[in-house]
């Protein structure tokens, strides 16, 4: 997974039955709510508008959790709920165990202090003040002494790449590097989780793909949890470790990039993801394949030639006797060592290409393309999972 292999099992905040209604008839919506009806239905019977309808999901700590719709689909709203600026009209959001839909403005305010960060499509910073003081603002309102804050400033503002930049105006900076610094306040503060809203959305796309790597290092780095929101399903698959699509305030699938990829619920999302490029969600265990001439290091060459003869193939791969990848041995190779009466071992081409199960294909299509022999896949200990031709690797651009 893209959060570093780490344990995402711990589930940091869950939301259970959540509904967002808005309109002074929530009783009657409700009524239709529970009968099925959809959100263009209600609001034409009572004019209340269903922004979220009984959403349920879990948010692991450590992940980069993504939820994306379109214009309308809660999305959102969702976020809000999650600190506490949109309260549910039914339904809890439990943090940590602890049910927030209950706490007094003291706690939330707490809350929203300590635990959670939000970054705005808009940015959201004080453009008569520079970027450290837009960096370090949270401290300010927290009272944290002005050396002890800036001190802590001035590591984020680093780690975001805008080092030499912080006695810039806000005004005198790109779009990118307002972005950069609205990320840097929300880390200065050191919160358990990032609410992200469409932030890299007003961006154009050379710096946004820049502002997505930035992202990925970032949460590398500290490791933190991070709820992103977007309408761009490559943005999404690209940066998730898990996904929500949601739909008129109802969430019609979470799953990986992979699973979702693979095994899509309904046409709706099939529709969603049709645009996105695969390359980039699936990983070489989606294409790999056996291969059809395996030899081991101890068989005798004799034996490596009737092999490929019968698979009717021009090589193989040869392996150790724990399937470890040694390389790979030629049909003209093999009948060299036999004319020559030399060992196999001689012969075999050992600078081969290797690949994790977990590469994307994305990352590996270079590679396939010099590559002689199909790439080997092989796990942590170097034993051969299945190999990736040329063919296999170009054709998933398509």
């Amino acid at each position: 997974m893209k959060a570093n292999g780490k344990n995402l099992n711990k589930t940091l905040i869950e939301v259970i039955g959540v509904s967002k209604l808005y309109g002074a008839n929530k009783s009657d919506a409700e009524k239709l709510m529970a009968k099925g009806k959809g959100k263009d239905f209600i609001y034409e019977k009572t004019g209340t508008t269903v922004a979220l309808n009984n959403v349920n999901m879990t948010v692991k700590k450590g992940e980069i959790f993504v939820i994306i719709g379109l214009s309308g689909s809660g999305k959102s709203t969702l976020v809000r709920c999650f600190n506490m600026l949109n309260k549910p009209t039914r339904g809890e959001v439990h943090y940590d165990g602890k049910n927030i839909s209950n706490y007094n403005k003291k706690e939330l305010r707490d809350f929203r202090r300590e635990k959670m960060s939000m970054v705005f499509q808009n940015f959201g910073l004080m453009s008569h003040k520079d970027v450290i003081s837009n960096v370090s603002y949270g401290l300010e309102v927290k009272n944290v002494p002005k050396d002890v804050r800036e001190k802590k400033s001035q590591e984020v503002i680093d780690m975001v790449g805008l080092h030499g930049q912080e006695n810039q105006l806000i005004d005198s900076l790109s779009g990118g590097m307002m972005q950069r610094v609205g990320i840097a306040r929300a880390l200065a503060n050191d919160p358990e989780v990032l609410l992200m809203d469409e932030p890299f959305s007003a961006l154009d796309p050379l710096v946004r793909k820049d502002m997505q790597f930035e992202l990925l290092s970032i949460h590398r780095k500290l490791e933190k949890t991070i709820i992103f929101i977007t309408h761009d399903i490559n943005e999404a698959f690209k940066i998730g470790d898990r996904i929500a699509i949601m739909k008129d305030g109802e969430v019609i699938q979470i799953d990986t990039p992979e699973g979702m990829s693979s095994n899509p619920k309904n046409d709706y999302v099939r529709d969603f993801i049709d645009d996105a490029d695969m390359t980039k969600v699936l990983t070489l265990k989606n294409i790999m394949i056996t291969p059809n001439s395996l030899v081991k290091l101890s068989d005798k060459v004799t034996y490596a030639i009737r092999e490929m003869r019968r698979n009717g193939v021009s090589s193989a791969f040869v392996v150790g006797d724990k399937l470890e990848i040694i390389g790979v041995l030629t049909i003209e190779d093999a009948m060299k060592a036999r004319d020559n009466n030399e060992p196999m071992d001689d012969y075999i081409v050992r600078d081969i290409l290797t690949a994790s199960p977990e590469d994307l294909i994305s990352d590996i299509i270079p590679m396939a393309t010099e590559a002689r022999f199909p790439i080997a896949v092989v796990d942590e200990n170097n034993k051969l999972k299945g190999i990736a031709a040329k063919a296999q690797v170009l054709s998933s651009l398509y």
